[in-house]
């Protein structure tokens, strides 16, 4: 399992803070415009640290390679990518841990909403992703799980089959190239980053 502390909550705290007059919808469409990498942009989502890959409570958010030429559509598009590249480390780790063939990524909640965040995610994970007709993630798996425990199902794949249908999918596209090449540089950005947070740990109020 990993656990993204400030996923959709990147999101949030972004049109909260910058646009908090616009509704999620208005914010996001001005950013499909942007070409993928946000020409340039990176963003970390680590805005109350984070646990999956770094266990780290005093990692902070950060825009990085922002100059005058970025405008709110690239700021925007640049946290959408920012998430979708840190759930990428956890997707590395369960490949590390031997799922190496994974071909379809199902996913759920407010993110999934959001045509453009959806198409990032398939091109930044390289798989097909697709949509289901539950909001819930994790408890609907835990109650799937109890129901087959208490004898409802005969076993998960009953489960599941029984409850879960596909609404949506998105494949990789061209941009994935883009994001392949990206992922590296994201990678590289917290241990860079790493004492600078340390520091600012110990002055922030």
């Amino acid at each position: 399992m990993g656990v993204m502390l400030s996923a959709a909550g990147s999101l949030r705290w972004y049109r909260d803070t910058l646009a908090p007059d616009a509704d999620f919808e208005t914010l996001i469409q001005p950013a499909a415009g942007v070409l993928p990498g946000s020409d340039g942009l990176l963003f970390l989502p680590y805005l109350t640290g984070e646990r999956t890959p770094h266990p780290d409570p005093l990692a902070r958010g950060a825009f990085v390679g922002l100059t005058v030429q970025h405008t709110r559509p690239h700021l925007t598009r640049a946290v959408l990518e920012g998430v979708a590249l840190g759930l990428r480390d956890s997707f590395e780790l369960m490949k590390g841990a031997g799922l190496a063939d994974i071909t379809q990524v199902r996913v759920t909640g407010g993110g999934a909403k959001s045509p453009l965040w959806r198409q990032i995610l398939a091109d930044v994970l390289d798989a097909e992703l697709v949509t289901v007709n539950t909001t819930e993630g994790a408890a609907y798996g835990a109650a799937l799980l109890a129901a087959t425990g208490a004898g409802i199902f005969p076993d998960v794949a009953s489960a599941c089959a029984a409850t879960i249908q596909l609404t949506g999918r998105a494949m990789p596209g061209p941009a994935s190239a883009t994001y392949q090449e990206m992922y590296p540089l994201y990678r590289e950005l917290y241990p860079a980053l790493r004492p600078s947070f340390n520091a600012v740990a110990r002055i922030a109020t």
